[in-house]
């Protein structure tokens, strides 16, 4: 089937890269690929009305709304459980990775998502606000916030190497 063929390519091109920004939405792996899973349903059961120039931006959509509509439901724990405590700190890459991470997960859902869709996905601001359903000024006052916390979380020297 001619749909099912188009969709299968669709998830084989983009599943990473939506379950990555799942993932800075939630902030937990496991959440981001119910996200995913959750998505590419609503997705699957839309296509043949999806115009084919505009599947990122409405996965992207079906993506974020589906990380909202989770958010509120309150029935998940905001902490991570672990089997085991590691005996030895995390060093290198990968801790700096980690503490982008953590103080994203930090930031309150709405900068967070802002963020995210600004700076990770790279939409302009009147694309977030779209996306998000909210106001062009609203998406700047919670990018700006979202930014600001991260710089202080994180300590202005990282933004600064960055020039």
């Amino acid at each position: 089937m001619e749909r099912d063929r188009e969709f299968g390519e669709f998830v084989d091109a983009r599943a990473l890269v939506m379950r990555r920004t799942a993932y800075l939405l939630c902030g937990d792996w496991h959440r981001a690929e119910d996200l995913v899973q959750t998505a590419l349903t609503k997705l699957y059961v839309a296509w043949p009305r999806v115009r084919r120039g505009s599947v990122d931006a409405y996965a992207r959509k079906v993506l974020v709304r589906a990380a909202i509509d989770e958010g509120r439901r309150g029935f998940r724990s905001r902490e991570t459980v672990v089997d085991a405590v590691p005996d030895t700190a995390v060093s290198g890459t990968a801790a700096g990775d980690l503490d982008v991470r953590r103080a994203l997960a930090l930031l309150p859902p709405g900068q967070r998502t802002v963020v995210v869709l600004r700076y990770w996905e790279d939409l302009s601001i009147a694309e977030t606000a779209r996306l998000l359903g909210r106001t062009e000024g609203t998406v700047k006052s919670q990018a700006a916030k979202g930014l600001a916390a991260l710089r202080e979380l994180l300590g202005r020297h990282v933004f600064e190497e960055q020039r």
